[in-house]
């Protein structure tokens, strides 16, 4: 064999090798962005500025949530809980709304998302217990103190045309909603705080080897509890926004979302296992969800395809983030 022909099979090698690598780390984002360009020629409007920050709007509730869920899920723990807490959250702003008004209402869900989210961090990180049954119980639980919170009935916002709690959910700021803006605000320094503080560089530890990161001096417990009480203050601002934009509470409205919220962090390349991930890349997918939805629903099919594709989209992510870990793809 010739020099020329070693270093031409050396060379293609070394192209496969770093195109196979590049498919690994962003073959869902590539995938995403040729259903983006199949939709556009089926639907126009897909990729019209009004379709997009409708989307963004749509998204921002679950977005909320998933930061700070992200932090959780990089200590190696899970977070089912939120779906029921929004529901929970979102009847105590609009009922406290209504009784003491929009300040007063904001304060005391944020004050109650936070204490739910210490309840959680203290029974998975000080008592050791199984975050997904914690978590399963919760979801359970704040269900049955949303129906007797409520007596089982919808509640509704008084005086919805001249409040200015409608701001945080219905307003706009430079033609950009207001939930966008929260979004994208929360998202920034939760970002922040996750790269650019000791903090941060704890919670990633943690979920890359906890013993040796109690061994180093970082108090795990106190990191574990940390990141449950994030998850629940974003849940309980997302609460805000759902019920300033509703402008009024159902007891299911939450149902679901911490199945999206799950997905929309796995296909962003959060690692199930704790140790990587960051909150740009939550953003990203959980928009990446957003969009696959609403292209899914221009095109017109029925709302359960949605379901489906969402679910086809987590197996796909969880299973390339397997394969990365292991380097293989099959077991």
């Amino acid at each position: 064999m010739s020099l020329f022909q070693l270093n031409k099979e050396t060379t293609d090698g070394g192209i496969f090798s770093s195109m196979q690598t590049h498919i690994k780390k962003h073959g869902l984002i590539i995938a995403f962005a040729i259903f983006l360009i199949l939709v556009s020629f089926s639907a126009p409007e897909f990729l019209s500025p009004g379709n997009i920050l409708d989307v963004m709007r749509q998204v921002s509730i679950t977005g909320m949530i998933a930061i700070g869920v992200t932090f959780v899920v990089i200590t190696g723990r899970l977070d089912l809980s939120v779906g029921s807490m929004l529901t929970l959250l979102t009847v105590v702003v609009v009922d406290q709304h209504n009784l003491l008004g929009p300040g007063m209402a904001m304060l005391i869900t944020v004050i109650a998302g936070v204490l739910i989210g210490a309840v959680n961090g203290f029974l998975v990180g000080f008592l050791k217990l199984n975050a997904l049954i914690v978590t399963l119980a919760m979801l359970s639980l704040l269900q049955g103190v949303t129906l007797y919170y409520s007596g089982g009935s919808n509640v509704n916002v008084s005086n919805a045309q001249e409040t200015w709690f409608r701001f945080f959910g219905r307003g706009d700021l430079f033609d950009i909603p207001t939930p966008v803006w929260l979004f994208l605000i929360t998202a920034t320094i939760a970002s922040f705080i996750l790269l650019r503080t000791n903090f941060g560089r704890r919670i990633y530890s943690v979920g890359g080897n906890e013993i040796t990161s109690l061994f180093s001096g970082v108090q795990t417990r106190w990191i574990v509890l940390s990141a449950y009480v994030i998850s629940g203050l974003t849940t309980a601002l997302a609460a805000v926004i759902m019920g300033s934009r509703v402008m009024g509470a159902q007891n299911t409205i939450g149902q679901g979302y911490e199945l999206t919220v799950l997905a929309g962090i796995i296909v962003g390349g959060t690692s199930m296992l704790g140790g990587s991930g960051t909150i740009w890349r939550t953003v990203l997918g959980i928009s990446m969800l957003g969009f696959v939805q609403n292209g899914l629903l221009l095109l017109g099919y029925p709302y359960y395809v949605q379901w489906l594709v969402t679910w086809a989209v987590i197996i796909l992510a969880v299973w390339v983030d397997l394969a990365a870990k292991r380097g293989k793809v099959l077991a």
